[in-house]
């Protein structure tokens, strides 16, 4: 596919520094020079597209080159539209993120093995008891899963990657919104089945609400 867009981030002087942007229809960059205080070493790179979002037949594909030792924040202005297809006008997007050889490795190793990535949104007083459900469980669970029974010739707990097992699960709760009106749960799993099998353990409480079982 051809590129609409591609971004280079290196230092330079000692900051991190966009030193190529490129762009085209219906993909457009902008790069603020002040979205955060002087001292924070951060490019923050903003993404919009032309006809207020993703229109029939719309296809990017952007590529990001980071350099190592630098940080980029890549986001968009507001949530990004998907309008319907006009007949067999189908829309596509692809990103992709080259970084350097020192700040890829981490990433790969830590994410290795893990093929499914998941997010779940509970929205509204109607699902509070679930929420909160949802947050014990997951708090129960990972505190489990995490726990390193490792203890040196002192008897104090240490922390040795090399005795650290990865979970083949990995889930997370945060609140958001005004009075914490809603929770996002995220998920990063080996299986499919396992994120199945979460998923419906922790929404059996809305069948009450949509008259069946999520994922049933």
């Amino acid at each position: 596919m051809e590129r609409t867009g591609k971004v280079v981030v290196e230092k330079v002087g000692g900051k991190s520094t966009v030193t190529r942007c490129f762009s085209k229809y219906p993909l457009k960059f902008i790069v603020p020079c002040k979205a955060g205080p002087c001292k924070t070493d951060s490019v923050w790179i903003y993404s919009l597209t032309y006809g207020g979002g993703i229109v029939s037949g719309d296809s990017i594909s952007c590529e990001f080159e980071i350099g190592d030792g630098c940080t980029t924040v890549f986001t968009t202005q507001a949530s990004t539209k998907v309008y319907k297809s006009v007949g067999s006008k189908c829309s596509a997007q692809f990103l992709e993120v080259l970084l350097e050889q020192q700040s890829i490795s981490p990433i790969t190793e830590r994410m290795r093995g893990y093929q499914v990535i998941a997010m779940i949104i509970l929205l509204g007083p109607k699902l509070k008891h679930i929420q909160s459900e949802a947050q014990e469980n997951v708090k129960k669970m990972m505190s489990e899963q995490l726990h390193i029974p490792f203890t040196g010739l002192s008897g104090c707990a240490q922390s040795n990657s090399r005795h650290f097992t990865k979970p083949s699960f990995i889930a997370s709760c945060s609140v958001f919104g005004p009075k914490g009106i809603g929770v996002i749960v995220r998920v990063a799993a080996m299986t499919t089945e396992s994120v199945y099998k979460f998923l419906q353990h922790q929404l059996v409480g809305m069948e009450p609400l949509i008259g069946v079982l999520p994922y049933h």
